[in-house]
């Protein structure tokens, strides 16, 4: 019996893609994933690329948004990081690591040699089935983004992170608003609607 329920959920799930335009869409235009879109959207709204940008990519894995940052930046430098192994993208420099490792900021500093123009995350813990765990442990990513960058972002650069709706959302909030002068929250039209994601979008640090 759940050999079979198993099989239907991912049936379901085949289907929807199926279905989805901005999957198809992701397919034909050669994009890894459907994500894709979604960074296309946000820097079409707040513009934070710039053909000279510095760009750090958190969670990279597959590479959809290594792949539209490769496409704007190519005066810049772009490094992606992901404890998934992410194929090779042309301008992109690619670490497979956890970003909070103190070696991997050793490494993340060494790479840029300054500090960050864009620093930008679609993470999301793996699920557990409990939606409300996985809501808490995705938001303490956004949450982990969010401090990672007072240290390695410039005093006017962006932040562009993924997060759920939910219980700690106030305190994320809270948090963004402390630390950047700017703070906006932007569901993009190719986030599924059921899906409670929505994307942090801040700019320029307060000094602490």
């Amino acid at each position: 019996m759940k050999k079979s329920k198993k099989k239907k959920k991912s049936n379901t799930w085949k289907i929807k893609q199926h279905r989805d335009q901005f999957f198809k869409k992701s397919k034909t235009l050669g994009y890894r994933s459907r994500a894709a879109f979604k960074l296309l959207e946000l820097n079409k709204k707040f513009k934070f690329f710039k053909t000279s940008s510095k760009v750090l990519d958190l969670g990279s894995y597959p590479g959809g948004w290594s792949q539209v940052s490769s496409k704007i930046v190519d005066s810049g430098k772009i490094l992606s990081l992901d404890l998934k192994k992410m194929e090779k993208i042309d301008n992109v420099t690619f670490y497979q690591c956890d970003f909070l490792d103190e070696k991997s900021k050793a490494n993340i500093n060494n790479f840029f040699q300054e500090k960050i123009d864009v620093i930008m995350s679609d993470m999301a813990a793996d699920t557990t089935g409990n939606k409300s765990l996985d809501c808490i442990r995705t938001n303490q990513l956004c949450t982990n983004v969010i401090q990672f960058s007072v240290e390695h972002l410039k005093p006017n650069g962006v932040v562009i992170s993924k997060l759920f709706m939910g219980e700690d959302f106030i305190q994320i909030k809270k948090l963004a608003k402390s630390t950047f002068k700017e703070v906006n929250f932007f569901k993009p039209e190719s986030s599924r609607n059921e899906s409670k994601e929505t994307y942090l979008h801040c700019a320029v640090l307060k000094t602490l």
